[in-house]
């Protein structure tokens, strides 16, 4: 079995939002995730959109023998069970969120289709709490 490393961001900014990281992560962990690495978690005011409510932010490095698609299947099927019920990209922008997870890279590749891409570009280079997080999480790996 190929054991695959990706970089995943969770965020929350309605309810409980660390329990919210906490039950993400726990279902990544029953869909074939390994939890390797976690980076701090860190408190931020919405991006690209305006709420009164403040997002709790966690990167982590995952191990898993799924592949990008199968990885963001799951990922959906995470949010939806957790209760988020629309998705930013179809087309309606960015909201409060249960949770959200994305997944920023995966094996170091370039992986483009109609519904995933990665390296997730403005996770890597356009948002600084991203930027932030998965520096945290490198520091931890090197």
């Amino acid at each position: 079995m190929s054991h695959n490393e990706a970089i995943l961001l969770l965020g929350s900014n309605l309810g409980s939002t660390e329990k919210n990281i906490k039950m993400a992560l726990e279902l990544l962990e029953k869909s074939n995730c390994v939890i390797k690495r976690k980076s701090k978690v860190l408190l931020t005011e919405p991006v690209e959109f305006k709420s009164e409510h403040i997002f709790c932010n966690i990167a982590v490095l995952i191990s898993t023998n799924l592949s990008p698609v199968c990885l963001l299947k799951e990922v959906k099927k995470i949010e939806k069970e957790m209760g988020r019920m629309q998705d930013s990209g179809d087309g309606r922008g960015y909201m409060d969120r249960i949770i959200d997870i994305d997944i920023v890279t995966f094996n170091g590749i370039l992986f483009i289709s109609a519904y995933l891409q990665i390296p997730h570009v403005k996770h890597l280079h356009g948002r600084d709490f991203s930027k932030e997080l998965i520096a945290d999480l490198r520091s931890e790996i090197n």
